[in-house]
């Protein structure tokens, strides 16, 4: 039996579909498999330990959009309804896809423990590998043992490089994992810079299904007749949500848009015509299909407009020059097929790209090549499993 180590409990769409292709992928290829469930559990002296974690910028940013989230709800009761409303939508969907679950591993001792269980171990894609992450020991795997094999499936750092103070501790555990691969060309480099090796840069899990495929796995359903732009922003930019509404009102389409998703974001407020929150990951997958255009600062609202062949633009999300920007999966995204253009310009250009005709017969010529490269790369980790 496989255990599975990824992030099908956080609620957010993007990653819940994400952890969704994994498993079905392994199902398809008739793996037995679970997924783990850790519950930490720390000493004191474990908790001390921990300590250096909350001065890491990358992980003090996540807090902070988390704890704008929380005030938010705090502060507007509204919002806290929907948003309760929103959780539940994503509860549903977890119920119902998620089943194969291991037994609760309480503390570390026990996760290393019940590691010895499984015949290999599966991590991959979303940004698990974030420094963020580092000192769990959970996503990189330090759990398991040497004799267990260790199997990375479109693993990404989530960054351009890694704290200084971090690459001794992240060369030890790349080292100690059999098959590795990325998601970004820029995480191969890291790997490449801290060990020598040199891992292929697959496609995310979710391309590994067409829009054939996915429409069996969560059915079509259209949820709005007239023609609109999906906006499904994680990010605040308030420029980002006036160049939307400005070129819809051109276009002659409404707005279909999802609040507060990341934090909490009071212009959001005002933004969209439509703004529904009971949301599981399989009703936002019908949203974006059903869009005339989609607009998105996310990664995977990118990846499901190239499955399904979509007029989009993708907005940063991060400033290019953040220490703390995760933009690098964009770059890849776009380099690798061919689809530099969709990236946005200008408020003044926005019409101009969105309404531009895209090659999706080369993206397609893009993603066959690397769809096989990926399916290659399963086939020689799960060999023999």
């Amino acid at each position: 039996m496989i255990g599975v180590c990824i992030k099908y409990f956080h609620e957010n769409y993007g990653g819940m579909l994400q952890a969704y292709a994994t498993i079905t992928m392994l199902e398809n290829r008739g793996l037995d498999y679970e997924l783990i469930r850790y519950e930490k559990h720390y000493s004191l002296l474990g908790k001390l330990k921990q300590l250096p974690r909350l001065f890491n910028g990358i992980l003090l940013n996540d807090k902070k959009e988390f704890f704008l989230k929380k005030q938010g709800k705090r502060k507007h009761p509204e919002f806290r309804n929907n948003d309760m409303i929103r959780m539940q939508a994503f509860d549903k969907f977890k119920k119902e896809k998620f089943a194969k679950l291991s037994p609760v591993f309480r503390g570390y001792d026990n996760l290393c423990k019940g590691a010895n269980r499984y015949s290999a171990v599966v991590t991959g894609s979303d940004q698990l590998w974030s420094p963020a992450g580092l000192p769990t020991n959970f996503y990189n795997l330090m759990f398991v043992p040497d004799s267990i094999r260790k199997i990375s499936i479109a693993s990404s750092f989530g960054v351009k490089n890694i704290p200084w103070y971090q690459i001794s501790r992240t060369r030890e555990f790349l080292n100690r994992i059999e098959f590795i691969s990325m998601r970004e060309n820029r995480g191969s480099e890291i790997v490449k810079e801290l060990t020598g090796r040199d891992v292929p840069t697959i496609l995310d899990p979710v391309f590994i299904f067409d829009e054939n495929e996915w429409a069996k796995l969560i059915p079509k359903k259209r949820e709005f007749d007239e023609p609109y732009i999906f906006a499904y922003f994680l990010g605040a930019n308030p420029d980002h949500r006036e160049a939307v509404r400005s070129v819809a009102k051109r276009l002659g389409c409404k707005i279909v848009a999802l609040r507060h998703l990341d934090q909490y974001v009071e212009i959001d407020e005002q933004f969209g015509d439509y703004a529904p929150y009971d949301v599981s990951p399989a009703r936002f997958l019908n949203l974006l299909r059903g869009a005339k255009y989609i607009c998105t600062d996310s990664f995977h609202g990118s990846v499901f407009s190239i499955i399904h062949h979509k007029p989009f633009v993708v907005f940063n999300r991060y400033d290019e020059q953040s220490k703390h920007s995760k933009n690098s999966r964009i770059d890849t995204l776009c380099v690798n097929l061919t689809l530099k253009d969709r990236r946005f310009v200008s408020s003044e250009k926005l019409l101009q790209q969105l309404t531009a005709d895209i090659d999706y017969k080369e993206v397609d010529k893009q993603l066959a090549s690397l769809k096989a490269m990926t399916n290659n790369y399963l086939d020689i980790a799960f060999n023999g499993l």
